[in-house]
Parts: structure tokens; C-alpha cells; sequence
């Protein structure tokens, strides 16, 4: 059986990026430098509940631009101000790990992100634990979806979970890797 090839930026990862950070934070062992360690892509759905195309376009978008089915995510309370009852399907969620992941980061930050129109980094704020969210207005950016067959834009959280302990660690990592910060 053949092994499949490794996904380009894992490859740099592995060559390039682990050294780099062992060098900065002078790590003592090889698990102590930070990695991504999964992607998680969720798309809050507002309307689903009155309009369930809406949630089924977004669950088949999400598969088309991660390549893994994407799961329905479901309300955890009820609040009477937005009709929204326990237990109904307001969102979509896709969690990426391994090649996927190396696979998905590597267009997000090289095809992706430059497509955002009037681009000039993302910014360089992290969660305090070294992980990473961005938020994007438009699926558009992603060339997997087809112009013509959108109804509406609709907008997306990205999160790369790392192993990274601080902030610093994380954002030296992605930095690394290519993720486009302002300066």
C-alpha cells in the first residue's frame, strides 16, 4: 500500500518552522514546540430555524471548502426573544485535524486570504492560550464555492487550536507559517 504524501506545509513545518521556534524558546525537548493541532470552522446560522434550506446550503458549502462533512450544531437554551427552542439546528461545524488540517491551513493562508478584497493582514490578537480565531463576512473567498450558486454571503469563524502556552509562542508559530499579520 502507498503512503500518501505529506501535505506541503507540514513538510515546511517540519523542516523549516520546528528549528526556527527552537532557536527563539531554546526548547529542551522536541514536544515542547508549539503545533496546530486542529482547525475548527463554525458558521452561526441566525435564521435556520425559519428557513432550513439555509442550514442545508451551509452545511454543503462548509463540506465543499474543508473537504469533511460538516455537522448541524444545535441550541443549547431556548430564548423566546429570537424563537429559538432547545434543541434546534442553528449552525454548521467542521473540526479538521492531521493531513486535513495541514491541507486546509495551507489554502486558507496562501489562496484564501489574499482573495479578501482590499487585504492588509489579519490581525495579531490571540485567545491568551496561543490559539487563534479569525472571523470572515464571506465565503466567497474560498475558490471551492461557485459564485453562481450563492444566495447570500455568510460568515465564518476560523479557529487553529495549537499547543502553544502563551500568546508569543502562537503567534510565532503561525507567523511561521505564513499566516499573514498586520504589521
Amino acid at each position: 500500500m502507498a503512503t500518501a504524501a505529506k501535505p506541503r506545509l507540514r513538510e515546511k513545518f517540519e523542516q523549516e518552522v520546528t528549528q526556527s521556534l527552537n532557536d527563539k524558546f531554546g526548547y529542551t525537548s522536541a514536544m515542547q514546540v508549539p503545533r496546530p493541532e486542529k482547525v475548527v470552522i463554525n458558521m452561526g446560522l441566525g435564521r435556520a430555524p425559519s428557513n432550513p434550506k439555509i442550514l442545508e446550503t451551509a452545511v454543503e458549502e462548509l463540506s465543499t471548502i474543508t473537504g469533511q462533512r460538516a455537522v448541524k450544531t444545535r441550541a443549547r437554551k431556548s430564548i423566546s426573544n429570537f424563537k429559538l427552542r432547545e434543541g434546534m439546528h442553528i449552525g454548521a461545524r467542521v473540526t479538521l485535524r492531521d493531513a486535513r488540517m495541514w491541507e486546509f491551513l495551507d489554502r486558507f493562508i496562501n489562496v484564501a486570504l489574499p482573495r479578501i478584497r482590499d487585504f492588509r493582514g489579519v490581525s495579531t490578537r490571540l485567545s491568551g492560550m496561543g490559539d487563534y480565531t479569525l472571523g470572515l463576512k464571506d465565503q466567497l473567498i474560498f475558490p471551492e464555492i461557485d459564485y453562481d450558486k450563492v444566495d447570500e454571503a455568510r460568515g465564518m469563524n476560523i479557529t487553529i487550536v495549537t499547543s502553544a502556552t502563551n500568546d508569543e509562542e502562537g503567534r510565532e508559530l503561525l507567523s511561521l507559517l505564513g499566516m499573514p499579520f498586520r504589521r
